[in-house]
């Protein structure tokens, strides 16, 4: 098997670092700190992020990002949105093989509201590397590093690269489909966390079940709406990388936006969620990219708008859940229809 480097060694990072070496990979991963470096090469454990959880001791990891990545036939991103064009800078310097880069990371980045491979793509140029693409699905770090059964979904603009990443993933635990629908891929990743911070803000509240579904359902419908304005298939909001990991990051405590909605509806300010939460919670970067690129398209999205005032504005949690769960009456079925027929119309 060949090398293969994977940049960032947080709870994702790490995961899908030990998925490819149970495949028998000669994993490299990389972090830019070297005490987790040397952590994780003397104990072949990440304790901060994945707590308890045995590593192989073939994943050898450094600090020193020229070795990592030298002779890669793969480079795996899975760092921080607001990291990605820092870290894609210093790639290029130190990238020497025409390599396949794969993202899996999920946001937009605000002010120009690039999707991840858009970022990358500006910044490495073309000659280095054969394609980029996303992995992307329903899938936490968490059980993903146990080994228990998950599926997600790779996406390019050659579908031909986007099987070697699928073959390169994928084993009996780990299940790895292919999609044409790059744009759509990467955006229902991104958006669905703007709708777990709102899930997690209703339970906050202690409003319950009923409510939560009513926002995951309205969620999927702005998420489309969007996607399809930028370009997406809106079938692909149906599938792993919509509605499936819109449910497991709405519902589960392993999500990080859940988990940080919820103290926003307990009435914590944003400032001491984030600390408290000591890692990277992508959908309040995202709701303020989504916000801006919403107005911009003309979209309506009344759960993002209604997160970005809690978020930015210092809106009460309680007044904007009420506010959208007494909204004036539409057809339900208006919004699909709506999509369908512009996709149909074009």
């Amino acid at each position: 098997m060949g090398k293969v480097a994977v940049l960032g060694a947080g709870s994702w990072g790490t995961a899908l670092a030990l998925v490819l070496a149970d495949n028998k990979h000669d994993v490299h991963l990389w972090t830019h700190r070297e005490t987790l470096a040397n952590e994780i090469n003397r104990t072949h454990k990440n304790e901060k992020y994945l707590n308890d959880v045995e590593l192989p001791s073939s994943i050898k990891a450094s600090n020193d990002l020229a070795s990592v990545v030298s002779g890669a036939k793969h480079v795996i991103l899975v760092v921080p949105t607001k990291a990605m064009r820092e870290v894609c800078g210093q790639l290029k310097q130190v990238l020497n093989d025409k390599t396949i880069l794969t993202h899996a990371s999920k946001g937009i980045e605000p002010g120009t509201f690039k999707r991840v491979s858009e970022v990358i793509r500006e910044e490495i140029p073309s000659h280095l590397y054969e394609d980029v693409v996303v992995l992307s699905g329903p899938s936490h770090a968490e059980e993903v590093s146990l080994r228990q059964p998950t599926t997600v979904t790779v996406s390019s603009k050659e579908l031909e690269v986007a099987e070697k990443v699928q073959d390169l993933f994928i084993n009996r635990q780990f299940r790895v489909y292919t999609s044409p629908d790059l744009v759509g891929v990467e955006l229902g990743g991104a958006l669905k966390n703007i709708i777990a911070l709102g899930a997690g803000i209703s339970d906050g509240l202690g409003y319950g079940d009923n409510a939560k579904a009513a926002l995951i359902t309205r969620g999927l419908a702005e998420i489309a709406r969007l996607g399809t304005s930028m370009g997406a298939n809106p079938l692909t909001f149906s599938g792993l990388t919509g509605i499936g990991d819109l449910i497991v990051t709405c519902t589960s405590s392993h999500s990080r936006n859940w988990r940080a909605g919820n103290k926003l509806g307990q009435g914590y300010p944003l400032d001491d969620v984030l600390e408290q939460m000591g890692m990277v919670v992508e959908g309040v970067r995202t709701t303020k990219a989504a916000y801006q690129l919403a107005q911009g398209q003309n979209v309506e999205m009344p759960i993002t708008s209604g997160i970005y005032r809690i978020l930015f504005e210092s809106a009460e949690p309680r007044d904007v859940v009420d506010q959208l769960m007494t909204r004036i009456r539409r057809h339900e079925m208006e919004d699909l229809t709506n999509i369908l027929d512009e996709k149909m119309n074009e």
